[in-house]
Order: C-alpha cells, then sequence, then structure tokens
C-alpha cells in the first residue's frame, strides 16, 4: 500500500480545513490538494502547494495590474501564442511543489532535470522502509535489439518467474543485512549513512520537489513520452493529469504544440514540400541518414 491508515486519515484532515485568502487560486486543482495518488506498486504524487492559474501566465505576459484576463478567448489565444512561439518566462510564473514517493533507480533519472528545487528524505538521520518495487509480470522485458536503452518482448514462464524470485529474494536479504547492520540490540552498529550503501537501487524513497510550469512541462515532455522509461512514464502520467486541471489553456497548448507536435529540421522540411509536389523521396534521395529517414517515416506515420 502507498500509504497508511495513518497517512490517509492525516491527508483527509489537511483538506478538511480551509482558510479565507486573498491569493489567486484555481478551482482544479484544489480539488488535488494533498491528495496522494498511487503510482507503481509503493508509490505516490500529490500536490502539496501550488502557485498561479492560467490567468497568471496572461498576467505576466501583458505585465497587467489585475488577472490578466481580457476574455476566457483572448487569454486561451494568447497562451497558445506564447507556446506555439516558446515563450517561456509567463509559464515560469506558476509553480508547484509535489511530494513524490518513488525507486531510487527513478529518482536518480528523474534529478537530472536540474531547473527544480529538492529535499530527499534523509536516510542519514532515518531508516528507510522495507519497500521495494517489484515489477508486474507483463513490465519484465528482455533488453532491445534496436534501441541500446530500451525494451523488447515482454520476459515469460520460467524465466520471468526466475527474474522475479531473484528480485525479491535480493531485495529482502539486503534489506535485512541493512537491519542487522544499524541494530543497537546489544552491538555498536554501522551508521545509518554507511549500512545505506548496501541497499539495491529498487527500494523507495520520498522527497518535495518544487518546479516552475515552464520547466515542469519540459520534464513532462521528455517523461510522459512513449519512448521513456515506464517507471518514470507513470509518474508523469499522473502528473499530467493534475496539470490538465490546474492550468488547462497552457496544457492543452502543450499537449497540441509539443506532445502532439513535431520540430523538423531543414532537410526534413524540405523532403515535406518535395512530396507535397508531388515526388517520390526515398531515404537515399533524401539527404538523411537511415537513423532520421527512420524517424522522419515515424513522424508521418
Amino acid at each position: 500500500m502507498p500509504l497508511s491508515s495513518e497517512q490517509q486519515a492525516e491527508i483527509e484532515q489537511q483538506r478538511s480545513v480551509s482558510t479565507q485568502t486573498l491569493r489567486a487560486t484555481a478551482p482544479g486543482m484544489e480539488k488535488h490538494l494533498y491528495t496522494a495518488y498511487p503510482v507503481l506498486d509503493h508509490g505516490f504524487i500529490r500536490v502539496v502547494d501550488y502557485m498561479g492559474d492560467d490567468a497568471a501566465i496572461c498576467q505576466a505576459a501583458r505585465v497587467s495590474y489585475g488577472k490578466g484576463t481580457k476574455s476566457v478567448q483572448n487569454d486561451e489565444g494568447l497562451i497558445r501564442y506564447l507556446m506555439r512561439h516558446w515563450h517561456s518566462t509567463p509559464f515560469e510564473m506558476c509553480e508547484i511543489k509535489l511530494h513524490v514517493k518513488l525507486p531510487v533507480f527513478v529518482a536518480r533519472q528523474w534529478i537530472r532535470h536540474r531547473t527544480a528545487n529538492v529535499n530527499e528524505y534523509s536516510a542519514r538521520y532515518s531508516i528507510l522502509d522495507r519497500e521495494f518495487y517489484i515489477p508486474a509480470p507483463d513490465h519484465l522485458a528482455a533488453q532491445s535489439v534496436v534501441n541500446n536503452q530500451g525494451r523488447g518482448e515482454a520476459l515469460s514462464g520460467e524465466e520471468a518467474q526466475r527474474v522475479l524470485r531473484y528480485l525479491t529474494e535480493d531485495s529482502m536479504r539486503a534489506y535485512d543485512h541493512y537491519e542487522e547492520m544499524i541494530s543497537q540490540d546489544g552491538q555498536q552498529g554501522l551508521a545509518r549513512e554507511l549500512a545505506r550503501m548496501n541497499l539495491p537501487a529498487n527500494v523507495y524513497t520520498q522527497w518535495y520537489w518544487k518546479v516552475d510550469l515552464h520547466n515542469l512541462l519540459h520534464f513532462l515532455r521528455l517523461r510522459a513520452d512513449a519512448h521513456a522509461q515506464y517507471e518514470i512514464r507513470v509518474y508523469a502520467d499522473e502528473i499530467c493529469k493534475v496539470v490538465a486541471d490546474w492550468v488547462p489553456f497552457a496544457f492543452k497548448a502543450f499537449e497540441d504544440y509539443r506532445m502532439g507536435g513535431a520540430t523538423l529540421s531543414a532537410t526534413a522540411l524540405e523532403v515535406v514540400r518535395r512530396m507535397l509536389k508531388g515526388e517520390e523521396v526515398t531515404q537515399e534521395t533524401s539527404g538523411m541518414s537511415k537513423g532520421e529517414w527512420r524517424e522522419f517515416e515515424g513522424l508521418l506515420g
């Protein structure tokens, strides 16, 4: 279970208390505030704070005194213009702070996005829980034969069972030794900051992650992509649901121009022009490498 009954009760208590405020609020985000949404087998994401909304983006772009809203249509059009022309500063006016519980190996991918403020659970000070990410059988896959950092077909039968047994047994054995090393039952005990190095990369950690909307959308463009590793993609997918309710105009523009759109090189754009004129273009006549041509064909479907 991602949350204990005590933790769930604490969240419900937080959600039961409201205060009057003059600050701008987003109704779509208010319904998500503090709620923990399960991810993987023991993880979750939850919003603990936020600032701004669609109107805040327009306010910053227009540098206006009020909310910045001329009309709903004008605001949506402005946001789409900003997104279409890669303006970033107005989107930086919105911020979100998330509480995330995730496996360490996912955290090491996540932390590569260096444009956020992070405070992680300290295994020097506290003892980590006996919680490990063990993939569901349908997510146990062999190495891809065409992509050095991707997955191929799912493992099956005895091989899948063997891998699951290794993952579970090795995780439990490592944690048993971790507990024994820091034991205080008549022993001096190894320092927690040293004992933690024996734990596997699938042990769960937690952090607070605060980021502005511009950098969050960059994170989501990469990590909610179909090519991203499944274990981080499911976190990004869950965050997308929250962002869609928080800043619906901005998220719709993001879906259209970033997630659903594509950037073409000058060479690829010239190939499109030639195709529109009725010319049959092949990889050999395109001026592209085999890899570029394969990606180009993928974009065109």
